[in-house]
């Protein structure tokens, strides 16, 4: 009964794995089929990859890529250090403060996304914002910050509480407790939001689309596909692009695990001895 129970067990993880990767496992084996209609008629190859080079659209390509790294780059960046200010001040509020506080900063990753989207463009047309990049930085730190707290609190909530209090008491002043006794506790926590503000930038349409401009011709990765593919389909260099960011994203999150297991294996020894 209990080896039945294990392998029920084991099955329908695989079955979730399954449905959740199969996708994207075919989209990497397709993106060396050099077509659009998902057959190895030209066999085996690497052309939908070179044409990420060579092809004509390659140049108006790489300035989406461009402009995606630099929003995100910039976003993230602003957007994990107010998150976790944010974070901190909230981890220090009182209770009922600290439960609303929460609840508010959920609003946004639980709305529809296309409210937060048309709300920032009412925004940034009262207030006369330029179009460009300014509005499109300052939509995606707001969109991205609520993720960074959510991945910092917990970090917080893990902590000692009496360890800030311990290092004042023993001398240390308040800017030096933050940085050199909270900071280094709750990095993981800080590392793991920055990760997710860039990747949830890198990922966004519907917010980009509406506030980017019309005018002013700036594509992210993700707008500039959906112009091109709502013309002429997805063609074959799209699913080598995809393959390309889903390999890059999961070597980088694998990357941070293995680092946090080895940085927790070294201190299981260290507390051994």
């Amino acid at each position: 009964m209990v080896k039945l129970k294990s392998i029920l067990e084991k099955s329908y993880l695989f079955i979730i794995l399954a449905i959740l990767y199969a996708p994207i496992v075919f989209l990497i084996i397709y993106s060396f089929s050099n077509s659009s209609n998902f057959n190895f008629s030209q066999g085996f190859n690497f052309k939908a990859y070179i044409s990420i080079f060579t092809s004509d659209k390659s140049p108006e390509l790489w300035s989406a890529v461009g402009n995606t790294l630099l929003i995100a780059t910039v976003s993230s960046i602003v957007a994990t250090v107010m998150g976790t200010f944010a974070s901190i001040g909230i981890f220090h509020l009182g209770k009922r403060m600290r439960r609303l506080v929460e609840n508010i900063n959920q609003f946004p990753i639980i709305n529809s996304e296309i409210v937060m989207a048309v709300s920032l463009m009412v925004f940034f047309v009262t207030f006369a914002f330029p179009e460009g990049y300014l509005r499109l930085i300052i939509a995606h730190i707001a969109f991205c910050t609520p993720y960074v707290v959510l991945n910092v609190l917990p970090k917080l909530e893990a902590m000692d509480p009496n360890i800030y209090e311990a290092a004042l008491d023993l001398g240390a002043n308040p800017f030096k407790a933050l940085t050199k006794v909270m900071f280094p506790i709750i990095t993981p926590g800080i590392v793991g939001g920055f990760v997710m503000a860039f990747i949830m930038s890198m990922d966004d349409f519907i917010i980009t689309q509406i506030n980017k401009g019309a005018a002013t011709g700036i594509n992210t990765l993700s707008t500039y596909i959906y112009s091109d593919a709502r013309v002429q389909g997805l063609e074959p260099f799209w699913y080598a692009i995809f393959s390309i960011i889903f390999v890059a994203v999961l070597a980088l999150v694998l990357s941070i695990n293995l680092v946090k297991i080895s940085k927790q294996k070294k201190k299981e020894k260290e507390g051994a001895k």
